[in-house]
């Protein structure tokens, strides 16, 4: 396993990250203690969790995952925003009261005393960034997080943040999780490089596309169980028909390479300039040592000019990012 260094902190991260959203939710406590131990085992030391994936029990079963002295070997990161009380309009948002009631909470429940890289699982432009950014500092002064992050912050969010940190001497942002895969490259316009130029690490969600890009759905065949089966994801968002032109290309270069195509979009994208870590984020053990072998994938120079023909740099073949993105600034709040 490759270490990288997370943005320009000296903490060095395995280049893939366990993303843990289906634990609790498609992955029962067994399946779930079994995957981080695999994870693990292979290498993994970087751990992606939040309050909200599964009303905590993600984070319940990290925690637990992490006992008898693995704790202290993993990176572990997780997220605030979303509510803890759906019925407390202040157990939401990145108000000063919820991102230390959230942390307070996330702490106990991964039965730990710090969190490495704590994140804003969206941005909120109602909470001044000032205000967000004091709770933060705050919380690493007192030992309780080493690193804070964002997630979903467009590039000029990310360059107010840490105005607003050099301005008021605040501990900064070190990372920015964004939606990222060879269908949406929309990242690469402007949120990749204001986090080179700053010095943040990209560690990039849905990298397979919530599926797509592991070729198990087809151009005449969209039936196989997941989220896009029958041709549209949860959102309601359709399959164009020129994504498969992608898919069917990605296929087509694992194949003569000799791996899957999970594992070239995986290896892909970790190849990617500013790019961290991926987060994988497997249902079950087969997908999740399935994905764990895009670690000895080698993309060259013809592979990347092959992928950029298929889906080229800054383009969308389809809206992932944007969705996600647009959503942050509506006032629905609610769970996911």
């Amino acid at each position: 396993m490759e270490y990288r260094n997370l943005g320009r902190t000296g903490v060095k991260v395995s280049k893939l990250c366990l993303g843990t959203m289906m634990f609790g939710r498609r992955a029962d406590e067994r399946e779930s203690l079994e995957m981080i131990a695999h994870a693990l085992d292979a290498g993994i030391n970087f751990i992606d969790t939040a309050n909200a994936y599964a009303n905590g029990t993600s984070e319940r079963y990290v925690g637990k995952a992490l006992a008898n002295g693995k704790r202290e070997r993993v990176v572990l990161a997780t997220k605030c925003y979303f509510p803890e009380d759906p019925d407390d309009p202040n157990a939401r948002g990145l108000s000063r009261r919820n991102v230390i009631a959230t942390c307070e909470a996330a702490l106990k429940r991964l039965g730990t005393d710090w969190i490495d890289l704590y994140q804003l699982h969206r941005p909120l432009s109602e909470v001044p960034i000032d205000e967000t950014l004091r709770a933060l500092d705050d919380l690493v002064r007192a030992g309780k997080v080493r690193y804070i992050g964002t997630s979903h912050f467009p590039g000029w969010k990310l360059v107010e943040a840490l105005w607003a940190s050099k301005e008021f001497n605040l501990n900064r942002f070190v990372c920015e999780q964004p939606a990222y895969n060879l269908l949406d490259r929309t990242v690469e316009r402007e949120v990749v490089p204001a986090a080179r130029s700053f010095g943040l690490g990209i560690i990039a969600w849905g990298p397979l596309c919530g599926g797509l890009l592991t070729g198990k759905y087809r151009r005449d065949d969209v039936s196989a169980a997941g989220r896009w089966q029958g041709g549209k994801d949860n959102f309601g968002r359709e399959i164009p028909p020129q994504a498969f032109d992608v898919i069917e290309g990605v296929a087509a270069l694992a194949q003569e390479k000799g791996c899957t195509p999970s594992q070239l979009a995986l290896a892909w994208l970790a190849a990617q300039p500013g790019v961290t870590a991926p987060i994988i984020g497997p249902r079950t053990l087969e997908q999740l040592v399935d994905n764990l072998g895009a670690a000895n994938v080698a993309i060259t120079a013809e592979d990347t000019a092959r992928l950029d023909a298929l889906a080229p740099p800054m383009s969308a073949t389809l809206r992932y990012y944007d969705a996600a993105i647009n959503a942050d600034f509506k006032p629905n709040l609610g769970r996911w």
